[in-house]
């Protein structure tokens, strides 16, 4: 329908007959995106409309330049408010209060609320948690948790230990242990209310990058500083994303609508604190089994690390390329050299500077 208007096939059209054309078929579009498409209209100072920018549109796919288009100028989103619309089922009300969450600009909760149709549904941090809660149920020591004063403590194939660093797996799979069951309840209470939301708006693919890179930072941070401890627990990877929502909220203060959002941060940063209070003090407190060191609390800040430079801009730019970012090519290549340091570190520092490691399990 389009190409009878640029008949010159140049991939743009006037403002004048895409506002035309939006009076002729707008009954026929949702309404949110009839506004965005005058949203469009209105921002354009050269007087033409990118085909392209209305094909995204109409096919929900983003793009740097339809945000761009948005961005630009003065925008006339003149209908009320995603959070003043009535009469929605519970599933809609849910769909727009994970929206209010996790995004700051209006635009983009009600592109977020029209799209989402829970397909996939936020399998990724729903399966680690079964996991992380069930896999040493009756498996590891009998027992509900792994207990760190257990004498069997470091006797599984799962958790980090400085004498057995080169089995690969161990950097990511100590997630699956935790030191008792306030750990493990406080690392399972975070995934759910933060990540689970987080990946239901950003999707499986980015919210798992950012955790993974968050354990594999976490796991390697306790190699090179902590040379001496083993490492259990998911806080690596949580921390991540927690990290990676405030710091995204205190960036985008004012756009972000959650409600007592104040009191939740405070909430969130007192839970974390008291956690990682705890996990410090279990490291530098006496073993009861002095061959079995205490694990370390340095994957929690390689995790704090992780969320305010890689988790940062992956939940800024909400459906835009990363690999059009140019901060997210920064913070990966600082990432990229950490992580090559580290396995450097690794294969070098412990012989060279003769460490009296704990005895292997």
């Amino acid at each position: 329908l389009l190409s009878q208007f640029d008949p010159d096939n140049t991939g743009y059209i006037s403002t004048e007959k895409f506002r035309s054309l939006l009076q002729r078929h707008g009954s026929e579009l949702d309404p949110h995106k009839l506004e965005v498409l005058l949203a469009l209209a209105d921002s354009n100072s050269e007087g033409r409309i990118c085909y392209q920018d209305f094909v995204n549109l109409m096919s929900n796919k983003r793009s740097n330049s339809f945000r761009q288009a948005i961005l630009q100028g003065n925008r006339r989103l003149c209908s009320k408010a995603l959070l003043e619309e009535t009469g929605l089922s519970l599933s809609q009300r849910l769909i727009r209060h994970v929206a209010y969450e996790t995004l700051p600009r209006e635009i983009d909760r009600k592109w977020y609320y029209d799209s989402y149709t829970c397909c996939p549904p936020p399998w990724f941090m729903i399966t680690i948690t079964i996991v992380a809660f069930f896999l040493y149920n009756g498996v590891v020591l009998d027992r509900f948790v792994l207990q760190v004063s257990h004498p069997l403590y470091l006797k599984n194939a799962l958790l980090y230990h400085p004498q057995l660093r080169a089995q690969a797996w161990r950097y990511l799979t100590y997630i699956f242990m935790h030191a008792g069951i306030e750990h493990l309840g406080l690392n399972v209470v975070l995934q759910l209310l933060v990540g689970v939301p987080l990946e239901m708006v950003h999707g499986a693919a980015r919210i798992s990058f950012v955790y993974v890179a968050g354990v594999v930072a976490g796991s390697l941070a306790v190699s090179v500083a902590d040379m001496r401890a083993p490492v259990v627990g998911s806080s690596g990877g949580v921390y991540a994303l927690v990290s990676a929502h405030l710091a995204n909220i205190v960036m985008n203060w004012s756009g972000m609508k959650c409600q007592f959002k104040l009191l939740r941060m405070a909430v969130a940063l007192i839970c974390m604190s008291f956690e990682f209070g705890r996990a410090v003090w279990l490291r530098f407190h006496p073993s009861v089994y002095p061959p079995c060191p205490h694990p370390s609390f340095m994957a929690h800040l390689g995790g704090v690390m992780v969320g305010i430079t890689l988790g940062v801009v992956i939940l800024r730019n909400y459906e835009q390329r990363l690999q059009d970012q140019t901060l997210w090519w920064i913070f990966l290549s600082i990432y990229v050299i950490f992580v090559l340091f580290a396995i450097f570190w690794n294969i070098f520092a412990y012989s060279l500077l003769d460490l009296k490691l704990p005895p292997p399990p």
